[in-house]
């Protein structure tokens, strides 16, 4: 499949993940500045924390060299929706690496699209599980919205038996979809979660198959489903 780009080299994946450990930072910095401006005691100030998590592609490991990376801000209740369009997109704008900044959701230069969500909660500790479903009580269905996709590709790497295995099989049914036209939900066709889905049912049948036979299976599976 290398022939195809399935896979980026050493070079490019490192480089994206420089990119989101400045985010991250970013989205540190700025939830601890705002808190300031709130007023908010110091002694809770200094633990705000706030986080950036990957889902999609990226978040299961088959994405494609050059493809974006879907990513969610999650922030505590003093962080407003606007703040993040507002006071977040500015200091956005001030950092010289980011380009093509645009507001609907946020896209940070051609290679991540980044949307938020707000817990009820004074402190977003790096590590906040966001599988619990308890996570969801008392929240607006936008932040539901999205933490879906988080939640999903979680649960998905949650439940298939070989992690390695439902990577590489899942990169070739999706080469396969893509070079026959048939990987776009928006035509009517199945989108990027529901193959992941499709392939992890399919490993979760045969757990201690190899890819190659992974492959074979998905297509003798779902021929007949």
């Amino acid at each position: 499949m290398e022939s195809f780009g399935v896979f980026e080299d050493e070079e490019d994946l490192n480089h994206r993940l420089v990119v989101l450990c400045k985010l991250n930072n970013l989205v540190k910095e700025w939830i601890f500045e705002l808190g300031e401006s709130k007023n908010l005691p110091p002694s809770v100030v200094e633990n705000v924390g706030g986080r950036i998590f990957t889902f999609g592609s990226y978040r299961l490991g088959v994405h494609t060299k050059g493809a974006d990376i879907d990513a969610l801000c999650v922030a505590p209740r003093h962080v407003e929706r606007s703040d993040f369009f507002q006071s977040f997109f500015e200091k956005l704008k001030h950092q010289e690496e980011i380009k093509n900044l645009r507001v609907s959701k946020l896209f940070l230069t051609d290679c991540i699209d980044l949307v938020f969500a707000r817990l009820p909660v004074q402190t977003v500790s790096d590590n906040l599980d966001l599988r619990d479903d308890s996570r969801l009580r008392s929240l607006d269905i936008r932040c539901i919205r999205s933490l879906n996709g988080c939640r999903v590709t979680d649960e998905i790497l949650h439940l298939v038996p070989n992690k390695e295995n439902f990577q590489l099989t899942l990169r070739a049914i999706k080469l396969w979809a893509k070079r026959r036209g048939i990987y776009s939900n928006m035509l009517g066709f199945l989108g990027g979660v529901s193959w992941a889905m499709l392939v992890a049912r399919t490993c979760q049948l045969h757990p201690n198959a190899l890819a190659s036979t992974l492959v074979n299976k998905f297509f003798l599976i779902f021929s007949k489903w």
